[in-house]
């Protein structure tokens, strides 16, 4: 199965989820019908605004779903949605979104591990769950920018039979070829099509690194984007997957008795 991958390489306003939510809406006009996936990158809403997310975080995350359930039925297509700043009873999770062609919201992840360096640990709580869900009748996975350090929560869902990973972030330049090594080396270990969004430019304490990557499950990239706003589209086999899978059946030697 072929499947076509836009990842919304994007700027995102500092703390102002409306122009934000104009960029996406100028983003969608410039893809065309043959896009089967759209991918936005992590916190698109409000950016790394944090002191600020009891006033501006989405309650229910109900604005967001509602705004992407709109664009992916009227361009027909579905929607990795990054995620967003979603407040809940017990506090604010950094919560991704997958929204089908008809509209339908399919699945929810809220990151699991929070990063300190940038303070998330003071101002979200962790989710619990794993990032598993279908698309295009295809299994698939979703985690969220530094859950990309942790290859056992990666392979958590990838021996639950998910062919392709989905990556939204916000990773700061200086740690862009961290970024760039994780990737390729989840898409080698767990024989998958990791497909991963980040975001460019500056808030008040970060520059982000972009290069946005689209990897095949050999490990190669095929596409990668630089770090200005741009659209990275490329099209992804599946049935790739299954066939390095047997090539190097690397699930079946796996020795979970002794590790």
């Amino acid at each position: 199965m072929n499947l076509r991958m836009a990842l919304f390489q994007m700027d995102i306003v500092f703390g102002e989820p409306e122009a934000n939510k104009k960029s996406i809406e100028q983003y969608f006009k410039k893809i065309d019908s043959t896009v089967d996936i759209v991918v936005l990158p992590e916190l698109w809403t409000t950016g790394y605004d944090l002191d600020r997310l009891d006033d501006i975080a989405d309650e229910g995350a109900k604005d967001s779903i509602g705004f992407l359930k709109q664009l992916a039925k009227y361009y027909h297509v579905n929607i990795v949605g990054g995620s967003v700043a979603k407040q809940t009873s017990k506090g604010v999770s950094n919560t991704m979104l997958v929204i089908n062609r008809k509209g339908e919201l399919i699945s929810t992840y809220d990151k699991a591990h929070l990063f300190r360096l940038m303070n998330e640990e003071a101002f979200l709580i962790p989710g619990n769950d794993t990032g598993l869900f279908s698309i295009e009748d295809q299994p698939s996975a979703g985690v969220i920018c530094y859950d990309i350090r942790f290859p056992e929560w990666i392979q958590t869902h990838m021996t639950s039979g998910a062919a392709m990973l989905f990556v939204v972030a916000q990773w700061p330049l200086a740690r862009i070829d961290h970024w760039k090594a994780l990737l390729i080396a989840r898409a080698i270990e767990n024989q998958c099509y990791v497909i991963a969004c980040n975001r460019v430019g500056e808030d008040p304490n970060n520059t982000f690194g972009g290069h946005s990557m689209i990897i095949n499950p050999w490990g190669e990239v095929i596409r990668q984007a630089g770090t200005e706003e741009e659209i990275v589209c490329d099209s992804i086999n599946l049935s790739d997957v299954n066939t390095i899978r047997k090539t190097i059946p690397i699930f079946d030697d796996r020795r979970p008795d002794i590790y």
